[in-house]
């Protein structure tokens, strides 16, 4: 039996408020309010007051909502089903076709102790001389690249999705705008690589917008 809550005590930016027991932090929680119901997540712990961060925003919240737990953490299915198919942040999918059934892990993962981890020895070739000889990528490793405004820094981005010696691409972009994603869609598809690739846009669902990260 589900348990719902109804004290929301403060109501600031994309932050609630509301008095709760037996909460952990990072648990997901369900916000029920005029507009529908929207995903939020614990961000903060103090006595029985338990700060939630709402993903879609406030609007339109206000203290008489109810919310309910899930005792659980940001979960996604784990499946090779997850391949050529698109996501919206939450995990649900945004191509018209069924869930993917498949272990669900966190999405989270706990802090890790440097002193135990392997020294990353493979690299990943990208074709890119200026890449593989003077910043070679490996195994486990991001590949941070800097530009101005205006540079073609997508299409680099998308040239070393397509070389890059890996067998999956998760493609996603942090404010990255509509077209923008299209494009990286597009060459994976011309490229014929779209079938190994996993996109997982988040936030915004209007045709403008798109948003997540990417890597290789």
């Amino acid at each position: 039996m589900r348990k719902y809550f109804s004290e929301i005590t403060r109501i600031a930016g994309s932050v609630v408020t509301v008095t709760a027991g037996d909460v952990g932090y990072d648990t997901l929680a369900v916000i029920t309010s005029a507009r529908g119901s929207s995903l939020a997540q614990v961000i903060g712990l103090e006595s029985d007051q338990v700060a939630l961060q709402i993903f879609s925003g406030t609007q339109g919240v206000s203290t008489g909502d109810r919310i309910h737990f899930l005792g659980h953490p940001m979960q996604a299915p784990f499946s090779d089903d997850l391949l050529g198919r698109i996501f919206d942040g939450a995990g649900r999918p945004r191509d018209g076709r069924p869930e993917v059934q498949g272990k669900m892990v966190d999405t989270g993962s706990p802090a890790i102790n440097p002193t135990k981890r392997r020294l990353p020895d493979h690299m990943i070739r990208t074709g890119i001389p200026m890449i593989d000889i003077f910043n070679s990528l490996v195994e486990s490793q991001k590949l941070p690249i800097f530009s101005v405004p205006g540079e073609p820094y997508n299409e680099l981005l998308a040239r070393v999705g397509m070389q890059a010696n890996a067998d999956i691409i998760v493609l996603g972009g942090m404010g990255l705008r509509h077209d923008d994603y299209l494009k990286f869609r597009d060459t994976f598809e011309a490229g014929g690589a779209l079938g190994r690739t996993c996109r997982w846009p988040s936030g915004s669902t209007t045709p403008s917008r798109a948003s997540g990260c990417w890597c290789c």
